[in-house]
């Protein structure tokens, strides 16, 4: 990671400069906007943002996802180039900058943006051999790091729970049709608006956009709502704008919960492992919210006969 993040700026900067139209000021416009040798890492220069992708990141997956986000660039933000390059071993792409969600104004929450753009992005058609959503993959390697983690408390309520989902939400099976084009890890992180002083609300970051069920697009706001940790009208905006765009996760009115119930544990379960680790790893106990998440594997296990 010491020698990817210099030569990813580097390659970023390259990037910006061989457009002779692209104003950059040099000596002010790098950033890191995210590091884990483990995931991904990526930096910014000017107006061009450099993602070193996960090792071990299939190329032929990526060009897929990269040609799909191309297709539908008013829904997802599209690369500045569908091929992804190799850079110290990793696969590397290109992106326009987008201004991020405020996460100090949460009362401005493009909750209706984000529910529109999912909707949008469901009725579109699953492109010719894309792979699975990897949203059910994540909460699988969730559990896993969870295990890794060492011994705590949390642990068994949380397990207990991850096993009283079905074996699709859990990745060890295809998930039931009828499939859509997903996402697969929405959360207001995953929205940029551009160009970014007046552009449009876009979904970025295709690692996990593939073909499943549209209700896991959903689960996290819904996991939240059911944890407490969404206000009731927040979730109601965000259901009702999906809705009248047409999206078809959920019936368009009635009881939305029978479509996200399972989706929504899984994405709860996950949240919870995470929540584990970084407790063990920290050396700390869980924080209020962290609490909360796992309080509702503790009602789900409850109910494990």
């Amino acid at each position: 990671m010491n020698a990817l993040l210099p030569a990813l700026t580097a390659r970023a900067r390259a990037t910006v400069h061989s457009n002779p139209d692209a104003e950059c000021r040099c000596t002010t416009s790098d950033a890191v906007l995210a590091e884990r040798s483990d995931t991904a890492a990526v930096v910014r220069h000017g107006a061009t943002v450099a993602k070193a992708h996960a090792p071990g990141t299939d190329a032929a997956e990526l060009s897929l996802r990269l040609a799909a986000a191309t297709r539908l660039g008013g829904t997802l933000l599209a690369p500045l180039d569908a091929t992804p390059v190799t850079l110290h071993g990793r696969l590397v792409t290109f992106w326009p900058y987008g201004a991020p969600v405020d996460p100090d104004r949460p009362e401005a929450a493009p909750w209706e943006a984000a529910a529109r753009l999912l909707a949008r992005l469901h009725r579109a058609p699953v492109p010719a051999g894309l792979p699975p959503m990897r949203g059910p993959a994540k909460a699988a390697r969730a559990i896993r790091r969870m295990g890794a983690a060492g011994p705590h408390p949390a642990a068994e309520p949380v397990l207990k729970a991850w096993a009283a989902l079905p074996a699709w939400a859990r990745d060890e099976a295809d998930p039931p049709p009828p499939r859509a084009l997903c996402h697969g890890d929405l959360h207001l992180g995953q929205l940029v608006r551009h160009p970014p002083d007046a552009g449009s609300w876009l979904l970025i970051d295709v690692d996990d956009l593939g073909a499943g069920d549209p209700a896991w697009d959903l689960a996290r706001p819904a996991a939240w709502y059911a944890c407490g940790l969404l206000p009731p009208e927040e979730w109601s905006r965000f259901l009702t704008a999906y809705r009248q765009e047409g999206g078809p996760a959920v019936p368009f009115d009635g009881d939305p919960w029978p479509a996200l119930d399972v989706p929504a544990r899984a994405l709860t379960v996950q949240t919870a492992a995470l929540a584990v680790v970084k407790s063990v790893t920290a050396d700390r106990p869980l924080d209020e919210v962290e609490q909360a998440v796992v309080q509702a594997c503790v009602r789900m296990s409850a109910e494990v006969p």
